[in-house]
């Protein structure tokens, strides 16, 4: 299983960016996607997570800010991110957990600038 993430880039405060993960691979059901994200100097922290049956985990800094939606069909999920803020600056990273066999699998990580 690999898992690719994109759209990345640089933004100003208030803008927006949509990231996508593209996997690939077969991942069991049921299972969790998710969004991590690391800024510097500080620890990984859970951005939002999506359960196979579609049900949804926000951080509370993002909440209402961000919105994660998957296509099972496709293989993808996605993480629009609105009126975004400097403090949103990070790498963000696409994860997924497969809760049949326990296996996690991370995206390389892209990007996201948010400028002041």
């Amino acid at each position: 299983v690999q898992l690719q993430a994109s759209g990345g880039g640089l933004v100003q405060a208030g803008g927006s960016l949509k990231l996508s993960c593209a996997v690939s691979g077969n991942i069991n059901s049921p299972n969790v996607m998710a969004w991590y994200r690391q800024a510097p100097g500080k620890q990984r922290e859970l951005v939002v997570r999506i359960l196979s049956g579609g049900r949804t985990t926000y951080g509370d800094s993002v909440e209402g800010r961000f919105t994660i939606s998957r296509d099972t069909t496709k293989r993808t999920m996605d993480l629009q991110m609105n009126s975004l803020k400097p403090e949103d600056t990070a790498v963000y990273y696409c994860a997924a957990h497969d809760l049949k066999n326990q296996n996690q699998y991370w995206g390389q990580g892209t990007l996201v600038t948010v400028s002041s």
